[in-house]
């Protein structure tokens, strides 16, 4: 009767146990996921945000879904993730769509335009403006879906190892800048070049490109960029708001439970929110740092920006005609960011400007 008695309550702490855990680990099948980056793991605020995903992805899994996170080479080069990924060589990558135009200019939009959205207003059309559909939509042909994974906030205009006053100044300078960018500035005379964030400050160094621009002074001061070349140049007129993806292979997706999209979904989410608070945190005291080290500070000229907005505009148009995907995404942005700025006129920029000559006076 003892034995009995034993037994049936070895049964019922059993039971307890089983009801007390939680239903994801009844359930759910163990997923290990492989995430490889363009970004170098000394960008904190870059390459953060995927550690951020791993982790929020696994606490909400109770360690179920596994997100192991790669720098730039241990799997793959930084600007070979997009055909990882497409290949499920890894099943998910971080990293910019701009860098892949050269497969389509249609991919730009989603990261950024020249002259395009600044920080908010780009997050508000991908989510609430239909650019998430139209980018899921055009991935889909290259077997992957996209996720907004961050944003850097308005960058800078770049390095320079010579002062730049007028439009003649660019014409024949090599200088890191990928995107649609740098075919705006190749009608200038700038010759462009696209390489990854760890790539650049070798190539500066060396003289092997006069010039480069990567995000603002938190990162430019990490990568060194201001030991190497003097002048600092404003505004990043091409990435007022660039949006940093993770993408995954799209098989992978679907065959992912859907508690652990879920959790993906919100983990990119906060990742995206966390990107942007921590530049918008760090970069004052950064490009303090610069100027107090000897960076010279300095605007484009009226002239340089002028030039680049119409050469844009030209761009803009002639790529539309040829690229009908271009022309859709490019349009829902274009019709996008002209309602944001009339609001932005009304709303923001005379708070802003207000603020701005509050604080000069003092």
């Amino acid at each position: 009767m003892e034995r009995r008695t034993v037994l049936r309550g070895a049964g019922l702490a059993a039971a307890a146990t089983t009801l007390a855990a939680p239903a994801i680990a009844q359930t759910a099948p163990q997923v290990r996921w492989r995430l490889t980056s363009s970004y170098p793991k000394s960008l904190d605020t870059i390459y953060g945000a995927a550690v951020l995903l791993s982790k929020y992805v696994g606490e909400a899994t109770d360690g179920r879904f596994v997100i192991d996170v790669f720098a730039p080479g241990e799997i793959v080069p930084g600007l070979q993730a997009f055909d990882a990924v497409q290949n499920h060589t890894v099943e998910v990558a971080q990293t910019a769509l701009y860098y892949y135009i050269g497969k389509s200019p249609a991919f730009a939009p989603f990261t950024t335009m020249p002259f395009g959205l600044n920080a908010r207003q780009q997050t508000a059309w991908l989510y609430h403006g239909g650019g998430l559909d139209l980018q899921n939509a055009f991935l889909a042909k290259y077997n992957v879906i996209g996720f907004a994974g961050g944003n850097t906030g308005a960058q800078m205009g770049g390095w320079f190892r010579k002062e730049i006053k007028t439009v003649a100044d660019i014409k024949g300078l090599k200088m890191r800048l990928p995107g649609i960018a740098g075919q705006v500035l190749a009608r200038l005379g700038l010759v462009p070049q696209n390489l990854a964030g760890g790539d650049i400050y070798p190539a500066l160094e060396k003289g092997t490109i006069d010039a480069a621009e990567f995000v603002g002074p938190v990162d430019d001061e990490k990568l060194g960029f201001n030991r190497v070349a003097p002048y600092y140049y404003y505004p990043g007129w091409w990435e007022g708001g660039p949006t940093i993806h993770f993408i995954a292979n799209q098989q992978a997706w679907q065959d992912l439970p859907k508690p652990y999209k879920a959790a993906f979904e919100a983990a990119s989410a906060y990742a995206n929110a966390d990107m942007l608070a921590k530049y918008d945190a760090r970069n004052p005291p950064a490009l303090r740092r610069l100027v107090a080290g000897g960076a010279q500070l300095r605007p484009f000229p009226a002239e340089v920006m002028d030039a680049a907005y119409k050469e844009n505009t030209a761009l803009m148009a002639e790529i539309s005609e040829k690229n009908p995907d271009f022309k859709t995404i490019y349009e829902s942005m274009l019709g996008f960011r002209n309602e944001e700025y009339l609001w932005w006129q009304v709303g923001e920029y005379p708070y802003d400007g207000y603020m701005i000559r509050a604080r000069t006076r003092g």
